[in-house]
């Protein structure tokens, strides 16, 4: 989240920020100053409070200790009392505030870098990269729904009977493709200084809060009640509350971390062609990227991030473009996010595979992730994280850009990690 001192300090680049991203109830911001100016003046009288308490505690220990009670030890105890009940008044008087602040500021998204480009929609958006000529077919070629089901790897209608719409089932040639795409990512990842993990699938509502999926995304998450655990979106989650309240050394930066994990999405509203096959589901197997950086560092580790993922979709010959998400289509906790988008020759559209994002302080602020800078101070960490990659639309790719009439052919780099060269 934000920091509201920050806000406070500079009210003017906080308005103009949030108007970049099309954020509507700016009246908040004044409240919130309001309420900040509030907690500062609370805690003062507060801390005088206490002194004066602690003041009067240390002389009556005095008087007792030196065996010379007077009438002034009654006042005293008196007087100690009076400020006991101040202060608690005043306590609950700044939780209360501290309550109120932190319900708005968790409204609030995060500020947009200065290379986020102007606008609110997905038309808005920057294309920055293309990998070479987009080799689109005149032919007509089969979506990958139709092929899947010819070449039986991929069950849509078993899934729907098992559990529900969203939940294909693999089989096959299909499930050890799908093994082989976590691997091969893994793999790339851990031979690029990533330490793999491997983490809960369920995360306690302090974890989501953390990474900025609660309150934002409560109702596009799976909840279990009982439990009060959520079913992870993301290995974002996991992977970057792994150090939660931690104060790391300048030594240990960059943190760089990858793991495989299912990931739950109830998708709520979603319809039409954009949810057929694999385009949108309700479960799907992703492998994460995150990196904890210094501030200093976070702008080269993005693009760091963005070549790492071009160096494998260039090993798995998929054709894709990378896009400068506008202000409007940024997601609620990013400073800026880059999509990778492949495109798919059997339903000749941009289909989103990846994305990379800077968060800056946003999470680190939720998280409490520091570390000590050589001025013996803390400060805030900058966090990053990258689908690399998410595996049912490069699925989807793979299978429509590599048909042919002997079946679908399997890129080289992926051969070792399949055991196989075509499925037919």
């Amino acid at each position: 989240m934000l920091s509201i001192d920050k806000i406070s300090n500079d009210k003017e680049a906080t308005l103009v920020g949030l108007k970049k991203r099309g954020f509507r109830n700016l009246e908040v911001i004044d409240k919130l100053i309001e309420l900040n100016s509030d907690r500062k003046q609370i805690q003062q009288k507060l801390d005088q409070i206490l002194f004066e308490s602690n003041t009067i505690s240390k002389e009556i220990a005095e008087i007792f200790k030196s065996g010379n009670k007077s009438n002034d030890v009654e006042g005293l105890k008196s007087k100690s009392a009076e400020l006991k009940i101040k202060s608690k008044d005043l306590s609950d008087q700044l939780d209360k505030t501290k309550s109120s602040i932190l319900s708005i500021i968790t409204t609030i998204p995060n500020l947009p870098d200065k290379d986020v480009p102007e606008g609110l929609t997905v038309d808005d958006n920057l294309e920055v990269f293309t990998s070479g000529q987009i080799k689109d077919s005149n032919e007509s070629l089969k979506n990958h729904w139709d092929l899947a089901k010819e070449l039986d790897i991929i069950d849509f209608e078993l899934g729907s009977k098992i559990t529900g719409s969203g939940f294909p089932v693999y089989k096959g040639k299909g499930a050890k493709l799908q093994r082989a795409l976590i691997n091969f990512f893994l793999d790339r990842n851990t031979s690029a200084g990533y330490t793999e993990f491997q983490v809960p699938h369920l995360v306690n509502s302090e974890s989501a809060f953390a990474t900025g999926q609660l309150p934002d995304k409560d109702g596009q998450m799976y909840h279990i009640n009982n439990d009060d655990f959520y079913l992870i979106p993301t290995a974002e989650i996991p992977l970057t509350n792994i150090y939660r309240d931690n104060i790391l050394s300048n030594e240990e930066l960059p943190v760089l971390l990858t793991g495989y994990t299912p990931c739950f999405r109830r998708e709520a509203g979603s319809y039409g062609s954009d949810v057929r096959g694999l385009n949108r589901l309700h479960q799907f197997d992703k492998v994460e990227i995150v990196r904890l950086e210094h501030p200093k560092n976070s702008n080269n580790a993005l693009s760091k991030m963005k070549d790492h993922i071009i160096s494998i979709l260039s090993e798995l010959e998929l054709d894709f473009r990378i896009l400068n998400l506008c202000a409007g289509d940024l997601g609620f906790t990013s400073a800026i996010t880059y999509d990778f988008e492949l495109f798919s020759k059997g339903q000749k559209k941009w289909l989103e595979i990846s994305s990379v994002s800077n968060f800056k302080t946003y999470q680190s602020n939720r998280l409490n992730l520091k570390f000590k800078d050589k001025d013996g101070k803390n400060y805030l960490l900058h966090t990053l994280n990258g689908s690399s990659l998410a595996l049912p639309r490069v699925m989807a790719g793979l299978i429509e850009n590599n048909q042919s009439k002997e079946g679908v052919k399997i890129p080289k780099a992926l051969i070792p990690f399949t055991g196989f060269d075509i499925i037919n």
